[in-house]
């Protein structure tokens, strides 16, 4: 007989290291074409911290992001940025480029109002161009001002650093503040069993996360998907066996992991409520995607045989003894 239930999961994250000093640094240059580099020590890793960190810049700028072009992870040229774990990337480092895109557009701003003979606080800059607040028809290129201020053997390089506000965790009662902000998120599972063998499938996945702003949705889309996955593996197939110390399990025709064939139907819902410290509101996605997945699934798995495995992965045959159990009582 096959039976389905459903369950949810809540979780919050710190975005960081916990109790920790956590700082980020970044370099932004404007060049006499009217692009800009961005120079970064954050490794983009596949999770599209790159794009995510040029947009940053771009929208800072007033530059489109075509104009932006980014070094990361370059220990030869790029300033220390931290490492790309703890969710940490574009909170931390998309701050540390957003105040070096700031900084180079004071400068910018500096010599454009020499140019225009007005003050500062009366330009602003879109689509590479700098120009009046009540006048926007009057405008200069970026790569005019860069070039007025090579000519004058001046550089526009902004510099950029952020360490979010944290207090360090007391030895002895264990209070501080160990992160400056949290993410949010709640996921439901729908699951399907059939009571005779134990087998498990996952219907649908639900995932709604609080990722303050969503700078690249693509991105964070791609980023739930991925946490989906590595939660369905850890769930119900991923498994280290060991005997004496060694892994017996090593490869992985024996080591299970979920393929797109395992994958169930998934609804990514994305919730901003912008976080005052972050980079336009942004916080971090990363590992928050895959922390409520396994909850939800066992969760499902009891509300549907009400019988509760507490043991991952949750195997076919993990849920069959326990249903026999469950009879046996």
């Amino acid at each position: 007989m096959k039976v389905r239930g459903k369950g949810i999961a809540c979780m919050y994250f710190g975005m960081g290291n916990t109790g920790k000093p956590n700082p980020s640094s970044a370099f932004v240059e404007l060049l006499e074409d009217g692009t800009a580099n961005v120079l970064c020590g954050a490794a983009d890793i596949g999770q599209g911290s790159n794009t995510t960190l040029s947009q940053i810049a771009a929208q800072e700028l007033g530059i489109p992001l075509e104009g932006i072009s980014i070094i990361s992870a370059d220990s030869a040229v790029t300033p220390e940025s931290g490492v790309s774990s703890a969710s940490r990337q574009t909170y931390i480092s998309g701050n540390a480029v957003r105040l070096a895109a700031q900084d180079a557009r004071e400068q910018l701003f500096v010599a454009a109002a020499e140019m225009l003979n007005v003050s500062p606080k009366r330009l602003s800059a879109k689509d590479g161009y700098i120009f009046l607040l009540d006048r926007p028809d009057y405008r200069i290129s970026i790569g005019e001002v860069v070039t007025h201020c090579w000519r004058k053997g001046k550089v526009i390089m902004g510099t950029g650093n952020f360490n979010p506000g944290i207090l360090p965790l007391d030895e002895e009662t264990g209070q501080g503040v160990p992160y400056a902000t949290y993410s949010y998120g709640t996921q439901v599972a729908e699951v399907e069993l059939d009571t005779e063998t134990g087998e498990i499938n996952i219907i649908k996945i639900t995932a709604a996360h609080d990722v303050g702003k969503a700078i690249n949705p693509m991105s964070v889309e791609g980023q739930l998907e991925g946490g989906a996955s590595m939660g369905v593996g850890f769930s119900l197939a991923e498994e280290i066996v060991l005997e004496n110390g060694r892994i017996k399990n090593p490869n992985f025709h024996e080591y299970l992991i979920p393929t797109a064939l395992d994958m169930p139907d998934f609804d990514p819902i994305i919730v901003e409520a912008a976080e005052p410290t972050g980079p336009f509101g942004a916080k971090g996605i990363g590992e928050p995607a895959t922390v409520p997945v396994a909850a939800a699934i066992l969760n499902a798995i009891a509300d549907a045989v009400g019988a509760r495995v507490k043991e991952l992965p949750n195997t076919a045959e993990r849920v069959f003894m326990a249903l026999r159990e469950k009879v046996d009582k």
